[in-house]
C-alpha cells in the first residue's frame, strides 16, 4: 500500500541505535540529579525495596511448595494443616507488598513524566526555538504528539521494563541457587555434572532468547514507522478542525475524506506489518512457552525414579526452573515493549536534538542602547540577505522619536513582516545598524492575532502569567471598543472562533494597555477595521499609554490624521520576492 502525500518517513532510521538510549538516559536521567533528587530517589528506593521483598516472599513460596508436597507424600496431616496456615500468611504478605509496588511504581511514573514534559516544553519553547525550528524546517513532525504521548510511553514503559529486569535478575540469582543446591549433580557416562539443572535451564533459556531476538529484530523499525504514521494522521485531523469553516465554505468534505483515508490507510498498513512481525514472534513464544513447565520434569524424572529426589523437591525444582526461564527470557517476553519504548524515546530525543542543534543559529538578544535626541529606535541601512545572497529586505533607514506614531507603507513582498521579525528579535539583520530599546520593551501585533485558550481575562492579559485587576481589564476592553465583552471576562471559550476578525484585532490591541510597552509595532494588524475605527483605536492607545511609540506596517496608506508621518518601504525585485517566499 502506498503512503499518501506528503510522503511519510519509511522508518529506516528506526533501527536500534544505542546512542538514542544513552541520549535519553542523559536527558531524562536528570530527574535523579536535579531539584527533584530527593523525591526521585525516595520513590526509586521504595520501589526497589518492595521488589526485593516480593522476590523474598516468592522464594518462601517455593520453599513452602516443597514442604507441602513432601507432607502430602508422607500423608502428614498435622504438617499439611500447618502448611495451610503458613500459606495464608505468605499470601497476605504478597498482597501487602503488591500494594506497595503499585503505589510506588505509578507515583514514580507520574512524577518522572511530569518532570520530563516540563523540561521538554522549556527546551522547545525557550529562546523562541519552536519558532526557529518551524521557520527553518528542522522541527520534527508533530511535536505536540511527541510531548503529550511519547513522553508517557517513554517513561511509564521504561519504569515497567526496569521493574521486570530487576525482578528477573534478582529472582534468577535466587532460583539458580535453588536449582544448584536442590538439583545436585547428575552422572552421565561416569561423568558427574554439578548443578545440572542450572545448565539445562541456561541452555534452554539462551537458545529461546537468541531465536526470538533474531526473529523479532524488524519489529523495532516497524513500531517506529507506525508511530510516525499515527502522528501524521492526528496532525491531519487537527488541521481539519482548525480550518473547519474554510473547508465547509469550499465544500471540501470529499477531498478531506480522501486525504484522511490516505493517511489512515498508511496507519493500517504499518499496523499490519507489526501484526506480521508479532505473528512470527508468536511462533517462537507459543512453542517455547508451554514447554517451560514440562521440560524440568523431564530433567528431574531420572533422579526421582532413582529415589534421589522427593516429590516435593521435584515440584520445587520445576517451579525454580520456570522462574529462571522467566529471568533468562525477559528480553524475549518484552521485545515488543522494548521496541515500543525505543520508538517513543527516539521521538522524544528528536525534539531535544533539534532544539540543541538550532541553538547556535539563534539570533543574539539585542541589548538596549541609549540613543541621543530622545530616539526610541534607530535603523541605519538595516538589511537582510539569504544565505545565497538574495536580499530579503532592502536597506531600511528609520529614526523613531519617543512618543511618535509612524506608518510604514509597502506593497506585498516588500519585507514588512521580515522587518517586524527583526524588531521583535526573532531574526538578526545581516547588514546595517539597529539601536534602541531591547525586544522585551517592544510589543508586536502580528497580521494574524493569536488568542490563547483560557478565560477572556487571560486572553486580554496575554502574555502576562498573572491576571491584572478586573477594573484594569474592563478599562482596556472599553478603550478598544469592546466594552460589551466586559461581563464575560471570567468565561472560558474558543475566542478565536467566536469573535469576528475585527474584534480579534481589537482584543489583541487591548493587550497594549496591559503590557504597557514602550514601542508598539503593528504588522498590518488593524486591516479588518475601517479607517475611522483605526484612527480612533490609535488615538485611544496613545492616550492610555503616555509616551508610547508606534510603528505601523501596512500595504495601504494609513487613514488621514492617524499617524504623525508616513514612510514608504521599497519593493523588492522579483528574485528577492521569491527568496522571501521560500524563507
Amino acid at each position: 500500500m502506498n503512503d499518501p502525500l506528503p510522503p511519510l518517513p519509511e522508518g529506516g532510521g528506526f533501527n536500534l541505535d544505542w546512542r538514542v538510549a544513552r541520549g535519553f538516559a542523559r536527558f531524562a536521567g536528570r530527574f535523579w540529579t536535579g531539584g527533584t533528587t530527593r523525591q526521585a530517589w525516595t520513590l526509586t528506593l521504595a520501589l526497589a525495596g518492595s521488589l526485593l521483598l516480593s522476590t523474598y516472599v516468592t522464594v518462601k513460596m517455593n520453599q513452602w511448595n516443597r514442604g507441602f508436597f513432601d507432607a502430602l507424600e508422607r500423608r502428614d496431616v498435622p504438617g499439611l494443616k500447618q502448611a495451610v496456615l503458613v500459606f495464608f500468611v505468605i499470601v497476605a504478605c504478597m498482597a501487602a507488598i503488591g500494594v506497595g509496588i503499585v503505589v510506588t511504581r505509578m507515583t514514580l511514573q507520574v512524577r518522572w513524566r511530569q518532570w520530563l514534559v516540563e523540561r521538554l516544553i522549556a527546551k522547545w519553547l525557550g529562546q523562541q526555538k519552536f519558532y526557529h525550528l518551524n521557520a527553518t524546517g528542522t522541527e520534527p513532525p508533530n511535536p505536540e504528539y511527541r510531548i503529550s504521548d511519547d513522553t508517557r510511553w517513554a517513561t511509564e514503559m521504561l519504569v515497567d521494563l526496569g521493574i521486570g529486569l530487576m525482578t528477573a535478575f534478582v529472582g534468577g540469582i535466587a532460583f539458580i541457587t535453588i536449582l544448584w543446591s536442590v538439583g545436585g549433580s547428575f552422572t552421565v557416562g561416569g561423568i558427574a555434572i554439578p548443578g545440572y539443572m542450572v545448565w539445562c535451564a541456561l541452555a534452554y533459556g539462551v537458545a529461546a532468547s537468541a531465536l526470538t531476538t533474531w526473529v523479532g529484530r524488524p519489529l523495532v523499525g516497524r513500531v517506529g514507522q507506525k508511530n510516525e504514521a499515527e502522528g501524521y494522521f492526528r496532525f491531519a485531523m487537527m488541521r481539519l478542525r482548525d480550518n473547519a469553516e474554510s473547508i465547509a465554505l469550499a465544500h471540501g468534505t470529499v477531498a478531506e475524506q480522501r486525504v484522511l483515508r490516505g493517511f489512515y490507510d498508511t496507519v493500517v498498513g504499518r499496523w499490519l506489518a507489526i501484526v506480521r512481525s508479532n505473528a512470527h514472534l508468536t511462533w517462537i513464544t507459543n512453542a517455547t512457552g508451554p514447554m517451560i513447565a514440562i521440560v524440568p520434569l523431564f530433567f528431574a524424572a531420572p533422579k526421582y525414579l532413582a529415589g534421589e529426589l522427593s516429590l516435593g523437591e521435584v515440584t520445587q525444582l520445576a517451579a525454580a526452573f520456570v522462574q529462571v526461564q522467566q529471568a533468562i527470557s525477559w528480553i524475549v517476553d518484552n521485545y515488543s515493549r522494548i521496541a515500543d519504548w525505543y520508538a517513543s524515546a527516539r521521538r522524544v530525543m528528536d525534539i531535544v536534538d533539534a532544539s540543541d542543534a538550532i541553538e547556535p543559529r539563534l539570533p543574539l538578544i539585542r541589548a538596549e542602547r541609549a540613543l541621543q535626541h530622545d530616539l526610541a529606535l534607530s535603523l541605519d541601512h538595516v538589511t537582510l540577505e539569504a544565505s545565497d545572497g538574495h536580499r530579503l529586505l532592502l536597506p531600511v533607514t528609520l529614526h523613531l522619536q519617543r512618543g511618535e506614531a509612524v506608518h510604514m507603507a509597502g506593497a506585498s513582498n516588500t519585507g514588512k513582516s521580515t522587518l517586524a521579525r527583526i524588531l521583535a528579535g526573532l531574526i538578526a539583520p545581516t547588514g546595517g545598524q539597529l539601536e534602541g530599546l531591547a525586544p522585551a520593551s517592544i510589543l508586536l501585533l502580528p497580521q494574524k492575532s493569536y488568542l490563547p485558550l483560557g478565560t477572556l481575562a487571560e486572553v486580554v492579559a496575554y502574555p502576562h502569567t498573572t491576571q491584572p485587576p478586573t477594573a484594569e481589564l474592563v478599562a482596556a476592553l472599553d478603550s478598544v471598543g469592546l466594552a460589551a465583552l466586559a461581563p464575560r471576562l471570567a468565561e472560558t471559550a474558543r475566542w478565536d472562533q467566536i469573535l469576528s476578525a475585527g474584534d480579534r484585532q481589537r482584543l489583541a490591541a487591548a493587550r497594549t494597555l496591559i503590557v504597557q510597552p514602550e514601542i508598539l509595532v503593528i504588522d498590518d494588524a488593524l486591516s479588518a477595521l475601517d479607517g475611522a475605527a483605526q484612527r480612533t483605536l490609535i488615538r485611544r492607545l496613545r492616550e492610555a499609554v503616555p509616551g508610547l511609540t508606534i510603528l505601523s506596517l501596512g500595504q495601504r496608506a494609513a487613514p488621514a490624521n492617524t499617524f504623525d508621518r508616513t514612510v514608504e518601504l521599497t519593493r523588492l525585485d522579483h528574485e528577492a520576492m521569491l527568496a522571501l517566499t521560500a524563507s
